[in-house]
């Protein structure tokens, strides 16, 4: 998983320069291309990390515990 990731982000990096690129050189596409590697990062890059940091349940310890039942209170 920690590849796919790796792959991701660089092709995410590849994408974005290339479009500062485009961008620079006043190509018609230059937009398109910039708007495209954004959603690229919105909708593939990032769900697939937040899934990877998140699978082993590591968030728990971020929780606040609004339980009445808290082992943890005294009195």
């Amino acid at each position: 998983m920690k590849k796919i990731i790796t792959v991701l982000f660089i092709i995410f990096i590849v994408w974005m320069c290339v479009g500062i690129y485009l961008l620079n050189t006043l190509h018609p596409k230059a937009q398109i291309v910039m708007g495209l590697g954004v959603l690229y990062m919105s909708f593939i890059l990032m769900p697939v990390f937040i899934y990877h940091r998140y699978k082993d349940g590591k968030y728990k310890k971020y929780i606040i515990n609004t339980d009445k039942n808290n082992t943890n209170k005294k009195g």
